[in-house]
């Protein structure tokens, strides 16, 4: 008899590769769009080690190797981001950037809902402001 196998978000969405252009185009859109501005302003000038820790971040969360834990322990992203000051502005910046790299970098619609829910749900809840 054969084990049934569950593909992991990290696999079905193309793995390594699609996780890096999903991350690198989302710092793209955050450094080059100016509807992105209050968000891109709460990152540092060079966006290299946000993306690095972002694509290891999601490469463990979609289900692939746990490089974000291995590397720097639990991810406390509320307490790790609660320094910067995050506001319904910015958390919709955010959103926005990350939807687009999503619908430009993973294929599937469905896969793409799967994502962007708990992703949402997760960008609300590190918002630490209601306003400026």
């Amino acid at each position: 008899m054969t084990e049934p196998t569950t593909e992991t978000l990290y696999a079905a969405i193309g793995g390594d590769s699609t996780v890096k252009s999903l991350t690198r185009r989302f710092y793209e859109l955050m450094d080059t769009l100016p509807e992105a501005a209050r968000c891109r302003a709460l990152h540092p000038a060079d966006l290299s080690g946000s993306e690095a820790k972002f694509t290891d971040y999601l490469t463990g969360w979609l289900g692939g190797p746990p490089l974000y834990t291995d590397k720097h322990g639990h991810p406390r992203l509320r307490s790790r981001h609660f320094g910067a000051a995050i506001g319904p502005e910015e958390r919709e910046e955010w959103l926005l950037c990350f939807t687009r790299a999503l619908e430009e970098t993973v294929a599937h619609p469905r896969l793409r809902s799967v994502i962007l829910e708990p992703v949402t749900r997760l960008a609300h809840h590190m918002q630490n402001r209601e306003d400026r």
